[in-house]
């Protein structure tokens, strides 16, 4: 990834650097700057000593993730997000900025960027120790004005779990929106997902801990959602929709770089495709053909 020429500002901007319509999709949620450690096994619940395989600082975060890769497919996006005045905060927008994401960052409320400790096993197994997580932001101001010109203008609403991106969701939906959703590893059951699982007309997340996707997916178009996919790792996917299951493998990969960002890839590939005019067998396929890709890189996104 290439330096920006100049030193970005470290005080984020309410509003957008360029005219949010232009943006073919909104994503709303969250953006971090994290300490990746790559282990040769998750450690046990012990009080002992590991050593690591290697460290480093990245940009992640599920809707940087997400915007990250549907920029690097080509699309426009505009992704609404909370920053700290901090350098961390600095960092995230740099990256962003170079990829071409239009960022519309709310200032964190105690001026903190998202952070989080990811230890990574050899697997692709992940534990992710959350540093710094920004709370509620206030849905005013000229800030939340572009927000809401970018909902409106959006071609698609991508709303993931954040407490700061509750008003999103809830506008997206009052204005008649189709709300693109990501549940991640979802249990079916707890609170805190529930009003994304109840507001998505497309909702994707992860078989990891339901004990029957099958029917939850099934509740959920019950429900009023109109696509649902289940990501289930290296065993690919199914989707619903009123025509019924389909189900799709993953792509093989015998190099895998990193997992960080294996699901909002797929996320990303199946919108991209989508948005495209494809139906749902060939969404589902470049789908997981750019999930291959993002696993391959050490990045959230596949450079090149």
């Amino acid at each position: 990834m290439t330096t920006p020429s100049t030193t970005p500002s470290t005080t984020p901007s309410t509003t957008p650097s360029t005219t949010p319509s232009t943006a073919d999709v909104l994503v709303a949620g969250p953006a971090s700057w994290n300490r990746i450690v790559h282990l040769d096994a998750l450690p046990d619940p012990t009080p002992h000593t590991v050593f690591a395989r290697g460290a480093y600082d990245t940009v992640r975060g599920t809707s940087a993730g997400k915007a990250l890769n549907l920029a690097s497919l080509g699309r426009g996006v505009v992704l609404r997000t909370v920053l700290g005045d901090d350098d961390e905060g600095a960092r995230v927008r740099a990256v962003l900025d170079d990829a071409g994401v239009r960022v519309l960052a709310e200032p964190s409320p105690d001026g903190r960027t998202e952070s989080h400790l990811n230890l990574m096993d050899t697997g692709g197994g992940r534990l992710s120790v959350y540093l710094r997580a920004p709370g509620e932001v206030a849905a005013t101001g000229p800030g939340w004005d572009a927000a809401l010109a970018a909902v409106d203008a959006a071609a698609a609403v991508v709303v993931d779990l954040a407490a700061h991106s509750v008003p999103v969701l809830v506008a997206a939906a009052e204005r008649g929106r189709d709300v693109w959703v990501d549940l991640h590893d979802y249990d079916g059951a707890t609170a805190f997902h529930r009003p994304w699982a109840d507001a998505g007309t497309h909702v994707f997340l992860s078989s990891d801990r339901l004990p029957d996707h099958r029917a939850f997916m099934a509740e959920r178009l019950d429900a009023g959602a109109r696509l649902v996919v289940c990501t289930h790792g290296a065993r690919g996917a199914t989707a619903l929709t009123a025509d019924g299951f389909v189900d799709v493998p993953a792509e093989p990969v015998d190099d895998v770089v990193d997992t960080n960002g294996a699901g909002d890839g797929f996320f990303a590939g199946f919108l991209d495709a989508h948005l495209g005019g494809a139906d749902l067998a060939e969404a589902l396929a470049a789908a997981a053909a750019h999930a291959a890709r993002v696993v391959r890189s050490p990045g959230l996104a596949p450079v090149g």
